[in-house]
């Protein structure tokens, strides 16, 4: 029994092809994701607006405010279209991507294409003589395209047909031109910092990809705050 014990406390722990740990059951990060933005809609709906102010990105407060940037991430229109597509979405590509990526890296994804998505707003918005600097962008829709982004180069770094995904990602993008009220800059922001990120984390070499991951994702956190620091400057 000592030696069995012994060789399970020494046998090499399972990988996926990226290098993240094989586990069984079901995906914990996009589950507590999903279960933070219901509580959170929950909390909309019961303060009559007052969690939404507390937590919503707009350009002219997130400057002096810059958690609203992720925060805002977490909230949605009171119309449960707005949460349900998303959490949909985020359930789907979350079931694809985190076994693949593993908890640290899906949840470093989700993040930082939450904040890119913010940067997008920002970046577009004009300045303060623009009513785009006041109006408030919320939902998890930058990080959601972030996923869809991400999950063109694994399929193709698998050699997977991504067609269907690029078709999903323009349909997706173009009803933001035409449907009310829907923050396209924040698509656009989530989904180029998703493609970038996802191929780092998929083209990594196999020895490096520790390395090559979180560089990655250093540099892109860099780089987004230095963008949003110039913008500030700017205006």
């Amino acid at each position: 029994m000592d030696c069995v014990r012994e060789g399970k406390k020494n046998a090499p722990t399972p990988r996926g092809v990226y290098g993240a740990t094989l586990r069984s059951g079901r995906p914990v990060v996009t589950l507590t994701l999903i279960g933070i933005c219901a509580v959170s809609w929950i909390l909309q709906l019961v303060t009559d607006g007052s969690w939404t102010e507390r937590w919503a990105f707009a350009p002219f407060i997130a400057q002096h405010e810059p958690w609203r940037f992720l925060t805002t991430a977490f909230l949605h229109s009171t119309n449960p279209l707005h949460i349900l597509f998303n959490m949909y979405a985020l359930w789907i590509m979350g079931q694809f991507l985190e076994p693949l990526l593993g908890r640290a890296r899906f949840l470093a994804l989700f993040v930082l294409t939450a904040l890119a998505g913010s940067v997008g707003v920002l970046l577009l918005a004009g300045g303060p003589r623009h009513q785009a600097w006041y109006t408030a962008a919320i939902g998890a829709s930058g990080a959601v395209f972030g996923l869809f982004g991400a999950a063109i180069p694994v399929l193709r770094q698998r050699g997977m047909q991504a067609t269907q995904m690029v078709g999903l990602i323009v349909v997706n993008f173009a009803l933001g031109f035409f449907i009310a009220n829907v923050a396209w800059q924040a698509h656009l922001g989530g989904m180029i910092a998703g493609l970038a990120l996802g191929a780092a984390f998929a083209y990594a070499p196999r020895e490096r990809r520790a390395l090559v991951g979180w560089g990655a994702s250093a540099l892109l956190l860099v780089l987004l705050v230095v963008l949003s620091v110039l913008k500030y400057a700017s205006v």
